[in-house]
């Protein structure tokens, strides 16, 4: 089956051509999309006299956010390598199967973390690091945004089904809809009609609806290879259980931000105060932004890899993960370097404040001090995916965040006398304990992912074998 989408054949066309063609609309609709929470922050950080304190409010509104987030991922992410290696089997039906079960599926969970949210939001932003100075800010973008889930859920979640049929432009279109449209509308519902803090989240609610009713029309038309149908919303249990189970590590990986958050915000609120925890808003604003061109990297080498799996290309596999581990490494070695030497013009952009500004740029240094070995360990966990390996790339989640990071958050103010820069370290310790057990993981894995593809051609030819003769 010669599989072309957008004059991209995921087949035959060189590989490192590919990667670039796939992977450069990716970055870019990483980049944008980003740009949904992180302009937020930089408009409402510059509101005059409340500025520091509303960005302080707004930033425990993240957990909350990158939960929602989390469960596109649950099903978007879990649901679309599956369909690539569906694709590269020649079997499109089941593919579709798999896309009309995620579809519905995030609909339910729309509702159900809506419903949650507005319910229980004051809680959750106390318990993530909200005080009596800036919850009323939280609450004020929380309860507005919690609206919007659906939009935010069909969104991401389905944007997965668009890159992995080979469609990075349209993919990419769907999210510069919605994040140009933020961009614009952000001042005039801020500043001009002086709505502040609900402006922002009034503008971004509106925004993501705009992508969602563009994702929907397009899965929903003839373009697309794989088509949105009604007969395949019915959620089955053996159809939509391996998304699930392959969706975990995603899932975890953006979900435990939530926890790291509660975690990170709790103990510099003990050490630092409401200045600490503002500098965390930022920092962690500045390390979603610097990461997210990585899932892009990856995202562009996914179709690549689950396809060729699917189809035993052994080669493709193998040239794909390689250029896309080498790209995402340089990658994150630049914003290495930006971080290091020029950290005072990334902080700029959040704040005013000369104080909130100097404890950050100081944090900045430590906080992200790893981010270039990450490209590494981002390349490989993703790679896992790719390949619908589950449970490792769902472990792998786990051990960084909960099992090293989380603890280390607690233990390393116990031993040093600078309580702040003991909590801002944990990051870079914990990040460089990931790379070294996931590349480690992967080295092992591979070689049995390229005997399992051995075995399978095996098969498939002596079946050929019998049949022909």
């Amino acid at each position: 089956m010669k599989f072309k989408s957008n004059d991209v054949d995921l087949k035959h066309e060189d590989v490192g051509k590919l990667l670039l063609k796939l992977a450069l609309p990716a970055i870019m609709s990483q980049i944008v999309n980003a740009l949904y929470n992180v302009v937020d922050r930089m408009y409402i950080g510059h509101i005059e006299t409340i500025g520091s304190v509303a960005l302080t409010g707004v930033g425990v509104c993240f957990p909350l956010i990158m939960i929602i987030s989390a469960f596109a991922s649950l099903f978007g992410m879990g649901g679309a390598p599956l369909a690539s290696i569906s694709m590269g089997k020649g079997d499109n039906e089941h593919a579709e199967k798999i896309m009309g079960n995620c579809f519905m599926a995030l609909i339910i969970i729309a509702l159900i973390l809506t419903f949650g949210i507005l319910g229980f939001q004051k809680p959750l932003l106390y318990l993530f690091g909200a005080s009596d100075a800036t919850i009323g800010y939280a609450l004020e973008y929380m309860s507005i945004y919690a609206i919007g889930t659906i939009f935010v859920e069909l969104t991401l979640g389905m944007n997965s089904f668009i890159s992995a049929q080979g469609y990075s432009k349209v993919a990419m279109m769907t999210v510069c809809i919605g994040a140009i449209t933020n961009i614009v509308l952000d001042p005039i519902f801020i500043y001009v009609f002086d709505m502040g803090v609900k402006g922002a989240a009034i503008a971004t609610i509106f925004s993501q609806m705009l992508s969602a009713v563009f994702a929907i029309s397009f899965l929903s038309s003839a373009n697309s290879s794989l088509r949105l149908k009604k007969h395949n919303f019915k959620i089955m249990a053996s159809i939509i259980m391996p998304c699930i189970a392959l969706g975990v590590a995603p899932f975890v990986m953006q979900a435990t931000e939530s926890v790291l958050t509660l975690c990170f915000n709790s103990s510099l609120q003990k050490y630092g105060g409401d200045l600490a925890v503002g500098a965390m808003t930022i920092l962690s604003s500045i390390m979603q932004f610097a990461t997210l061109p990585l899932q892009g990297l990856t995202q562009g080498g996914q179709p690549i890899i689950s396809y060729n799996y699917g189809a035993l290309n052994k080669e493709r596999v193998r040239k794909a993960f390689k250029y896309q581990t080498i790209a995402c490494f340089s990658y994150a070695f630049i914003v290495w370097l930006l971080v290091m030497f020029i950290p005072d013009l990334l902080v700029g952009v959040f704040s005013d404040s000369i104080e909130l500004a100097a404890l950050t740029i100081w944090a900045l240094r430590i906080y992200m001090f790893a981010i270039a070995l990450m490209g590494l360990q981002i390349s490989c966990q993703q790679a896992f995916i790719a390949f619908g390996y589950s449970k490792v790339s769902a472990f792998l989640a786990i051990f960084r965040k909960i099992i090293v990071l989380i603890p280390l958050i607690y233990i390393l103010p116990h031993f040093m006398e600078d309580k702040v820069f003991a909590v801002f370290l944990a990051e870079p310790i914990a990040d460089t304990i990931a790379v070294l057990t996931t590349c480690l993981a992967f080295a092992f894995e591979f070689k049995h992912i390229m005997a399992k593809m051995d075995e399978n051609d095996t098969r498939i030819v002596s079946k050929h074998h019998i049949i022909n003769n």
